[in-house]
């Protein structure tokens, strides 16, 4: 009988010891997650005004732009911009070739007389591709670059490249 209860003991010990490890291992991996915070949509930014600042930046750095038109709202709006934090070869392609703006649409600040220069939107996020001078290239509806829970890593990779500016030639 002590041996059984011994044995059981050490069974418990063993699972309660198990079982206080896993929480520090989330808590871990969750707090390496937030090192790198994602930019918040603010309704209280000028959106004519940064995006006259973005076509500067695009002219200067040869870029073209993206609006990223969405909200604090909006869940697959947060899941893009975790998508790019998880996915740095995916980031490291936008941020070589564009100038990402982030157009807030939310209650507190729809932007519609901003908005009101461009394609009606669907659904959001949504992303405008302009020309490094602010001129619309093209309209991108994100339910294209989606898989079911997340996006599509090679669709939104294919959806980058078409659209970064043409490569000039040094000579």
């Amino acid at each position: 009988m002590k041996k059984i209860i011994f044995v059981l003991t050490l069974i418990l010990t063993g699972g309660l010891f198990a079982s206080a490890q896993t929480p520090e291992k989330k808590t871990t991996e969750k707090s390496n997650s937030q090192v790198i915070e994602r930019e918040k949509f603010d309704p209280t930014k000028d959106a004519a005004r940064d995006l006259q600042a973005a076509i500067a930046k695009a002219q200067t750095e040869g870029k073209r732009i993206i609006l990223d038109v969405g909200g604090e709202w909006c869940g697959w709006c947060r899941l893009m911009d975790n998508y790019f934090i998880k996915n740095p070869a995916l980031a490291k392609l936008r941020d070589e070739n564009f100038v990402w703006l982030k157009i807030n649409f939310s209650e507190e600040n729809e932007n519609k007389e901003f908005l009101a220069a461009y394609p009606a939107i669907k659904g959001y996020p949504h992303l405008f591709v302009l020309e490094k001078d602010g001129k619309l290239l093209h309209s991108q509806n994100t339910e294209e670059l989606e898989e079911p829970k997340s996006y599509n890593l090679q669709k939104f990779t294919d959806f980058l490249k078409l659209w970064s500016p043409p490569k000039t030639s040094v000579k």
